[in-house]
Protein backbone atom coordinates (compact mmCIF):
# COMPACT_ATOMS: atom_id res chain seq x y z
CA UNK A 1 0.00 0.00 0.00
CA UNK A 2 2.92 2.45 0.99
CA UNK A 3 4.68 1.73 -2.30
CA UNK A 4 1.32 1.89 -4.43
CA UNK A 5 0.92 5.73 -2.53
CA UNK A 6 4.32 6.63 -3.42
CA UNK A 7 4.11 5.59 -7.29
CA UNK A 8 0.68 7.73 -7.43
CA UNK A 9 2.51 10.45 -5.15
CA UNK A 10 5.72 10.32 -7.70
CA UNK A 11 3.50 10.56 -10.73
CA UNK A 12 1.75 12.99 -9.49
CA UNK A 13 4.65 15.29 -9.53
CA UNK A 14 6.18 14.03 -12.91
CA UNK A 15 2.64 13.26 -14.61
CA UNK A 16 3.26 16.25 -17.15
CA UNK A 17 6.68 14.83 -18.09
CA UNK A 18 5.80 10.68 -18.53
CA UNK A 19 1.71 11.53 -19.94
CA UNK A 20 3.59 11.69 -23.60
CA UNK A 21 5.21 8.21 -23.24
CA UNK A 22 2.32 6.71 -21.28
CA UNK A 23 -0.31 8.09 -24.23
CA UNK A 24 2.21 7.03 -26.57
CA UNK A 25 2.91 3.07 -25.54
CA UNK A 26 -1.42 3.21 -24.60
CA UNK A 27 -2.11 3.78 -28.11
CA UNK A 28 0.91 2.55 -30.15
CA UNK A 29 0.92 -0.52 -27.91
CA UNK A 30 -1.65 -1.40 -25.26
CA UNK A 31 -4.48 -0.81 -27.32
CA UNK A 32 -2.98 -2.76 -30.69
CA UNK A 33 -2.13 -5.32 -28.52
CA UNK A 34 -5.56 -5.60 -26.51
CA UNK A 35 -7.50 -5.80 -30.04
CA UNK A 36 -5.48 -8.33 -31.43
CA UNK A 37 -5.97 -10.54 -27.99
CA UNK A 38 -10.02 -9.78 -28.11
CA UNK A 39 -9.54 -11.97 -31.20
CA UNK A 40 -9.10 -14.97 -29.34
CA UNK A 41 -12.39 -14.72 -27.79
CA UNK A 42 -14.80 -13.13 -30.00
CA UNK A 43 -16.51 -14.38 -33.81
CA UNK A 44 -16.55 -11.91 -36.09
CA UNK A 45 -17.48 -13.90 -39.27
CA UNK A 46 -20.42 -15.42 -38.95
CA UNK A 47 -22.45 -12.50 -37.17
CA UNK A 48 -21.06 -10.42 -39.65
CA UNK A 49 -21.64 -12.18 -42.48
CA UNK A 50 -24.90 -14.12 -42.19
CA UNK A 51 -26.34 -12.17 -39.17
CA UNK A 52 -29.73 -13.82 -39.61
CA UNK A 53 -28.65 -17.55 -39.54
CA UNK A 54 -26.13 -16.66 -36.94
CA UNK A 55 -29.69 -15.14 -35.11
CA UNK A 56 -31.61 -18.36 -36.25
CA UNK A 57 -28.85 -20.67 -34.72
CA UNK A 58 -28.50 -18.69 -31.32
CA UNK A 59 -32.21 -19.48 -30.97
CA UNK A 60 -32.02 -23.11 -31.94
CA UNK A 61 -31.69 -25.56 -28.63
CA UNK A 62 -29.03 -27.72 -30.79
CA UNK A 63 -30.86 -30.66 -30.26
CA UNK A 64 -31.58 -32.41 -33.34
CA UNK A 65 -31.50 -30.44 -36.61
CA UNK A 66 -32.84 -26.78 -37.23
CA UNK A 67 -36.18 -25.75 -38.97
CA UNK A 68 -36.89 -25.34 -42.61
CA UNK A 69 -36.45 -21.96 -41.63
CA UNK A 70 -33.14 -21.95 -40.56
CA UNK A 71 -31.95 -23.65 -43.87
CA UNK A 72 -33.86 -21.18 -45.95
CA UNK A 73 -32.41 -18.27 -44.50
CA UNK A 74 -28.75 -19.72 -44.87
CA UNK A 75 -29.65 -20.74 -48.22
CA UNK A 76 -30.44 -16.90 -48.89
CA UNK A 77 -27.58 -15.43 -47.35
CA UNK A 78 -25.09 -18.13 -48.96
CA UNK A 79 -26.60 -16.77 -52.24
CA UNK A 80 -25.91 -13.17 -51.07
CA UNK A 81 -22.57 -13.75 -49.80
CA UNK A 82 -21.32 -14.97 -52.51
CA UNK A 83 -22.02 -12.18 -54.94
CA UNK A 84 -20.79 -10.01 -52.35
CA UNK A 85 -17.67 -12.20 -52.26
CA UNK A 86 -17.63 -12.34 -48.46
CA UNK A 87 -18.54 -16.35 -49.03
CA UNK A 88 -14.87 -16.88 -48.00
CA UNK A 89 -15.18 -15.85 -44.28
CA UNK A 90 -17.95 -18.15 -43.30
CA UNK A 91 -16.36 -20.88 -45.61
CA UNK A 92 -12.74 -20.47 -43.69
CA UNK A 93 -14.28 -20.05 -39.94
CA UNK A 94 -16.01 -23.39 -40.73
CA UNK A 95 -12.98 -25.31 -42.16
CA UNK A 96 -11.10 -24.58 -38.76
CA UNK A 97 -14.03 -26.48 -36.68
CA UNK A 98 -14.20 -29.36 -39.64
CA UNK A 99 -11.81 -29.99 -41.99
CA UNK A 100 -13.64 -29.96 -45.79
CA UNK A 101 -16.44 -27.22 -44.70
CA UNK A 102 -15.05 -24.74 -47.32
CA UNK A 103 -15.70 -27.04 -50.57
CA UNK A 104 -19.28 -27.60 -48.47
CA UNK A 105 -19.83 -24.20 -48.55
CA UNK A 106 -18.12 -23.19 -51.76
CA UNK A 107 -20.13 -26.13 -53.83
CA UNK A 108 -23.44 -25.65 -51.69
CA UNK A 109 -23.35 -21.81 -52.90
CA UNK A 110 -22.46 -22.89 -56.44
CA UNK A 111 -25.80 -24.75 -56.99
CA UNK A 112 -27.99 -22.35 -55.10
CA UNK A 113 -26.38 -19.74 -57.75
CA UNK A 114 -27.02 -22.12 -60.48
CA UNK A 115 -30.87 -21.60 -59.51
CA UNK A 116 -31.48 -24.30 -57.11
CA UNK A 117 -34.53 -23.75 -54.95
CA UNK A 118 -34.55 -24.03 -51.15
CA UNK A 119 -37.84 -25.03 -49.51
CA UNK A 120 -36.20 -26.88 -46.32
CA UNK A 121 -33.33 -28.68 -45.09
CA UNK A 122 -34.16 -31.41 -47.18
CA UNK A 123 -33.17 -29.64 -50.30
CA UNK A 124 -29.62 -28.37 -48.65
CA UNK A 125 -29.12 -32.14 -48.07
CA UNK A 126 -29.96 -33.44 -51.56
CA UNK A 127 -27.03 -31.14 -52.84
CA UNK A 128 -24.95 -32.32 -49.97
CA UNK A 129 -25.54 -34.97 -47.34
CA UNK A 130 -22.97 -33.18 -44.60
CA UNK A 131 -25.86 -30.77 -44.51
CA UNK A 132 -28.15 -33.29 -42.77
CA UNK A 133 -25.59 -34.02 -39.82
CA UNK A 134 -25.75 -32.34 -36.54
CA UNK A 135 -22.19 -31.72 -36.13
CA UNK A 136 -22.30 -29.20 -39.42
CA UNK A 137 -25.01 -27.04 -37.78
CA UNK A 138 -23.47 -27.33 -34.48
CA UNK A 139 -20.29 -25.82 -35.85
CA UNK A 140 -21.83 -22.97 -37.42
CA UNK A 141 -23.70 -22.42 -34.39
CA UNK A 142 -20.46 -22.40 -32.02
CA UNK A 143 -19.26 -20.15 -34.76
CA UNK A 144 -22.44 -17.41 -34.66
CA UNK A 145 -22.51 -15.97 -31.11
CA UNK A 146 -20.23 -12.87 -30.08
CA UNK A 147 -17.78 -14.61 -28.27
CA UNK A 148 -16.44 -18.16 -28.65
CA UNK A 149 -13.84 -20.56 -26.72
CA UNK A 150 -13.16 -22.40 -29.65
CA UNK A 151 -9.69 -20.99 -30.20
CA UNK A 152 -8.77 -21.41 -26.91
CA UNK A 153 -9.86 -24.95 -26.88
CA UNK A 154 -8.14 -25.80 -30.11
CA UNK A 155 -5.04 -24.17 -28.40
CA UNK A 156 -5.26 -26.85 -26.11
CA UNK A 157 -5.80 -29.74 -28.63
CA UNK A 158 -9.49 -29.50 -27.45
CA UNK A 159 -13.10 -28.95 -29.60
CA UNK A 160 -16.91 -28.71 -28.09
CA UNK A 161 -18.76 -31.75 -30.00
CA UNK A 162 -22.18 -31.17 -31.21
CA UNK A 163 -22.98 -32.62 -27.66
CA UNK A 164 -21.46 -28.84 -26.36
CA UNK A 165 -19.03 -31.24 -24.22
CA UNK A 166 -15.06 -30.69 -24.51
CA UNK A 167 -13.12 -33.72 -25.93
CA UNK A 168 -9.75 -34.00 -26.95
CA UNK A 169 -9.03 -33.86 -31.09
CA UNK A 170 -7.88 -36.91 -32.56
CA UNK A 171 -4.31 -37.65 -31.98
CA UNK A 172 -2.71 -36.42 -35.50
CA UNK A 173 -3.99 -33.03 -35.05
CA UNK A 174 -2.74 -32.41 -31.27
CA UNK A 175 0.09 -30.47 -31.46
CA UNK A 176 -0.49 -27.13 -29.39
CA UNK A 177 0.11 -28.82 -25.96
CA UNK A 178 3.39 -30.58 -26.88
CA UNK A 179 4.97 -27.12 -28.54
CA UNK A 180 4.06 -25.16 -25.70
CA UNK A 181 5.89 -27.99 -23.47
CA UNK A 182 8.53 -27.90 -25.78
CA UNK A 183 8.67 -23.85 -25.59
CA UNK A 184 8.55 -23.99 -21.79
CA UNK A 185 11.03 -26.74 -21.28
CA UNK A 186 13.29 -24.73 -23.94
CA UNK A 187 12.99 -21.37 -22.04
CA UNK A 188 13.54 -23.18 -18.39
CA UNK A 189 16.54 -24.58 -20.11
CA UNK A 190 18.35 -21.24 -21.39
CA UNK A 191 17.68 -19.38 -18.23
CA UNK A 192 19.26 -22.50 -16.79
CA UNK A 193 22.66 -22.08 -18.91
CA UNK A 194 22.60 -18.47 -18.13
CA UNK A 195 22.30 -18.59 -14.49
CA UNK A 196 25.37 -20.94 -14.17
CA UNK A 197 27.79 -18.81 -17.13
CA UNK A 198 26.53 -15.57 -16.29
CA UNK A 199 27.04 -15.80 -12.24
CA UNK A 200 30.72 -16.38 -12.29
CA UNK A 201 30.86 -13.19 -15.58
CA UNK A 202 28.75 -10.76 -13.62
CA UNK A 203 30.60 -11.65 -9.98
CA UNK A 204 34.10 -11.14 -12.12
CA UNK A 205 33.03 -7.85 -13.05
CA UNK A 206 31.82 -6.64 -9.83
CA UNK A 207 35.23 -7.63 -7.62
CA UNK A 208 37.33 -6.25 -10.06
CA UNK A 209 38.66 -2.73 -10.17
CA UNK A 210 36.86 -0.24 -12.51
CA UNK A 211 40.45 0.04 -14.67
CA UNK A 212 40.20 -3.51 -15.56
CA UNK A 213 36.26 -4.25 -14.99
CA UNK A 214 35.35 -1.28 -17.57
CA UNK A 215 36.68 -2.80 -20.73
CA UNK A 216 35.54 -6.30 -19.47
CA UNK A 217 31.92 -4.80 -19.30
CA UNK A 218 32.26 -3.79 -23.62
CA UNK A 219 32.57 -7.34 -24.35
CA UNK A 220 29.66 -8.13 -22.14
CA UNK A 221 27.50 -5.22 -24.03
CA UNK A 222 28.41 -5.58 -27.43
CA UNK A 223 26.10 -8.23 -28.26
CA UNK A 224 23.37 -5.33 -27.99
CA UNK A 225 25.27 -3.32 -30.49
CA UNK A 226 24.61 -6.29 -32.85
CA UNK A 227 21.72 -7.47 -34.60
CA UNK A 228 19.89 -10.77 -33.18
CA UNK A 229 19.65 -11.56 -36.42
CA UNK A 230 23.39 -11.47 -37.28
CA UNK A 231 24.02 -13.40 -34.36
CA UNK A 232 22.03 -16.15 -35.35
CA UNK A 233 23.14 -15.93 -38.95
CA UNK A 234 26.88 -16.56 -37.42
CA UNK A 235 26.11 -19.32 -35.17
CA UNK A 236 24.55 -21.40 -38.43
CA UNK A 237 27.83 -20.63 -40.14
CA UNK A 238 30.04 -21.99 -37.53
CA UNK A 239 27.97 -25.03 -36.12
CA UNK A 240 27.08 -26.12 -39.27
CA UNK A 241 28.98 -29.96 -40.87
CA UNK A 242 32.48 -28.41 -42.02
CA UNK A 243 32.19 -24.83 -39.82
CA UNK A 244 34.75 -23.42 -37.01
CA UNK A 245 32.94 -25.47 -33.65
CA UNK A 246 32.95 -29.05 -35.54
CA UNK A 247 36.87 -28.22 -37.04
CA UNK A 248 37.79 -27.55 -33.59
CA UNK A 249 36.31 -30.62 -31.84
CA UNK A 250 37.22 -33.09 -34.29
CA UNK A 251 41.01 -31.04 -34.15
CA UNK A 252 40.99 -31.62 -30.03
CA UNK A 253 40.38 -35.04 -30.83
CA UNK A 254 36.80 -34.95 -28.88
CA UNK A 255 35.07 -36.73 -31.75
CA UNK A 256 35.91 -38.24 -35.08
CA UNK A 257 33.21 -37.75 -37.03
CA UNK A 258 31.24 -33.84 -37.25
CA UNK A 259 28.57 -33.50 -34.50
CA UNK A 260 24.99 -32.50 -35.44
CA UNK A 261 24.91 -29.58 -33.88
CA UNK A 262 22.54 -27.10 -36.49
CA UNK A 263 19.18 -28.05 -37.16
CA UNK A 264 19.35 -30.02 -33.38
CA UNK A 265 17.96 -28.63 -29.93
CA UNK A 266 21.59 -28.49 -28.84
CA UNK A 267 22.15 -25.49 -31.42
CA UNK A 268 19.45 -23.55 -30.57
CA UNK A 269 20.73 -23.71 -26.56
CA UNK A 270 23.79 -22.47 -27.86
CA UNK A 271 22.48 -19.57 -29.88
CA UNK A 272 20.16 -18.66 -27.23
CA UNK A 273 22.15 -18.84 -24.24
CA UNK A 274 24.63 -16.44 -26.36
CA UNK A 275 22.20 -13.79 -27.77
CA UNK A 276 20.40 -13.53 -23.98
CA UNK A 277 23.40 -14.30 -21.64
CA UNK A 278 23.49 -10.47 -21.51
CA UNK A 279 20.09 -9.98 -20.61
CA UNK A 280 21.00 -11.71 -17.31
CA UNK A 281 24.65 -10.60 -16.16
CA UNK A 282 23.71 -6.88 -16.45
CA UNK A 283 20.92 -6.75 -13.84
CA UNK A 284 22.80 -9.70 -12.13
CA UNK A 285 25.94 -7.28 -11.89
CA UNK A 286 24.02 -3.91 -10.73
CA UNK A 287 23.02 -6.03 -7.81
CA UNK A 288 26.65 -7.34 -6.93
CA UNK A 289 27.67 -3.90 -7.10
CA UNK A 290 25.51 -2.63 -4.28
CA UNK A 291 26.50 -5.62 -2.45
CA UNK A 292 28.82 -4.42 0.72
CA UNK A 293 32.27 -6.10 0.26
CA UNK A 294 33.07 -6.10 4.06
CA UNK A 295 29.98 -8.53 4.82
CA UNK A 296 32.05 -11.38 3.51
CA UNK A 297 34.95 -10.42 5.30
CA UNK A 298 33.12 -9.96 8.62
CA UNK A 299 31.57 -13.55 8.10
CA UNK A 300 35.17 -14.69 7.52
CA UNK A 301 36.74 -12.95 10.34
CA UNK A 302 33.90 -14.77 12.47
CA UNK A 303 35.48 -18.21 11.59
CA UNK A 304 33.12 -18.85 8.29
CA UNK A 305 35.28 -20.62 5.23
CA UNK A 306 34.75 -19.07 1.97
CA UNK A 307 32.43 -21.08 0.83
CA UNK A 308 30.59 -20.89 3.71
CA UNK A 309 30.54 -17.08 3.73
CA UNK A 310 29.91 -16.74 0.15
CA UNK A 311 26.71 -19.31 0.38
CA UNK A 312 25.33 -18.05 3.49
CA UNK A 313 26.19 -14.20 3.40
CA UNK A 314 26.89 -13.16 -0.13
CA UNK A 315 24.96 -15.38 -2.31
CA UNK A 316 21.20 -14.51 -0.69
CA UNK A 317 22.27 -10.63 -0.79
CA UNK A 318 22.24 -11.40 -4.46
CA UNK A 319 19.49 -13.71 -5.61
CA UNK A 320 17.15 -10.69 -6.16
CA UNK A 321 19.61 -10.28 -9.21
CA UNK A 322 19.75 -13.65 -10.17
CA UNK A 323 15.74 -13.73 -10.00
CA UNK A 324 15.46 -10.64 -12.06
CA UNK A 325 17.93 -11.72 -14.62
CA UNK A 326 16.52 -15.13 -15.07
CA UNK A 327 12.85 -13.96 -15.13
CA UNK A 328 13.85 -11.55 -18.04
CA UNK A 329 15.96 -14.27 -20.21
CA UNK A 330 12.89 -16.98 -19.61
CA UNK A 331 10.31 -14.20 -20.81
CA UNK A 332 12.55 -13.40 -23.59
CA UNK A 333 13.05 -16.72 -24.80
CA UNK A 334 9.39 -17.79 -24.31
CA UNK A 335 8.40 -15.65 -27.28
CA UNK A 336 11.96 -16.15 -29.35
CA UNK A 337 11.36 -16.66 -33.09
CA UNK A 338 14.15 -15.86 -35.54
CA UNK A 339 16.90 -18.01 -33.31
CA UNK A 340 14.93 -21.16 -33.61
CA UNK A 341 13.77 -20.86 -36.69
CA UNK A 342 17.30 -20.48 -38.21
CA UNK A 343 19.62 -22.72 -35.76
CA UNK A 344 16.70 -25.23 -34.87
CA UNK A 345 14.94 -28.43 -36.75
CA UNK A 346 11.84 -29.01 -37.45
CA UNK A 347 11.03 -30.72 -34.18
CA UNK A 348 12.46 -27.55 -32.13
CA UNK A 349 10.35 -24.68 -33.60
CA UNK A 350 8.52 -23.08 -30.70
CA UNK A 351 5.07 -21.56 -30.45
CA UNK A 352 6.07 -17.97 -31.82
CA UNK A 353 6.44 -20.28 -35.14
CA UNK A 354 2.43 -21.08 -35.22
CA UNK A 355 1.25 -17.79 -33.83
CA UNK A 356 3.61 -16.55 -37.12
CA UNK A 357 1.93 -19.13 -39.11
CA UNK A 358 -1.26 -18.25 -37.96
CA UNK A 359 -0.61 -14.36 -38.64
CA UNK A 360 1.18 -14.11 -41.66
CA UNK A 361 -0.02 -17.46 -43.72
CA UNK A 362 -2.94 -18.74 -43.23
CA UNK A 363 -4.44 -15.31 -41.85
CA UNK A 364 -6.35 -17.45 -38.97
CA UNK A 365 -5.69 -14.08 -36.42
CA UNK A 366 -8.37 -15.97 -34.05
CA UNK A 367 -5.92 -18.85 -33.66
CA UNK A 368 -2.87 -16.70 -33.24
CA UNK A 369 -4.56 -14.23 -30.76
CA UNK A 370 -5.82 -17.50 -28.89
CA UNK A 371 -2.53 -18.84 -28.87
CA UNK A 372 -0.67 -15.86 -27.82
CA UNK A 373 -3.30 -15.21 -25.11
CA UNK A 374 -1.99 -18.72 -23.66
CA UNK A 375 1.28 -17.25 -23.85
CA UNK A 376 1.12 -14.62 -21.97
CA UNK A 377 -1.10 -15.70 -19.16
CA UNK A 378 1.75 -18.07 -17.91
CA UNK A 379 4.46 -15.24 -18.56
CA UNK A 380 2.44 -13.07 -16.63
CA UNK A 381 2.42 -15.57 -13.42
CA UNK A 382 6.06 -15.86 -13.90
CA UNK A 383 6.93 -12.13 -13.32
CA UNK A 384 4.30 -11.84 -10.53
CA UNK A 385 6.50 -15.42 -8.93
CA UNK A 386 9.62 -13.62 -9.73
CA UNK A 387 8.29 -10.50 -7.70
CA UNK A 388 7.03 -12.45 -4.87
CA UNK A 389 10.44 -14.23 -4.64
CA UNK A 390 12.12 -11.75 -4.81
CA UNK A 391 10.22 -10.13 -1.72
CA UNK A 392 8.62 -7.81 -4.08
CA UNK A 393 11.50 -5.53 -4.73
CA UNK A 394 11.68 -3.94 -8.20
CA UNK A 395 12.81 -6.19 -11.11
Amino acid sequence: MGRALSLVRLFGRNGALVAPLLILLLLAFAVPVGMMLTRGVTEQELPETWPRTAAALQAWDGQGLPSDTVARTTAEEMVAARRGGTLNRVANRLNYDIVGSRTLIFSTAARLAGGTRITGLADLTAIDPRWGERETWAALRHASGATTSFYLWASLDRRVDPDGAVVGVPREQAVFVGIFLRTFKISAVVALFCILLGYPVAYLLATLKPRIANPLLILVLLPFWTSTLVRTTAWVVLLQTNGVVNGAVQWLGLSDRPLPLLYSRGGVYIAMVHVLLPFFILPLYGVMRRVPSDTARAARSLGANPLTAFVRVYLPQTMPGVIAGAVIVFTLALGYYVTPALVGGGADQMISASIAFYTNQSLNWGMAAALSILLVAPLGAVLLAGRAVSGWRPI
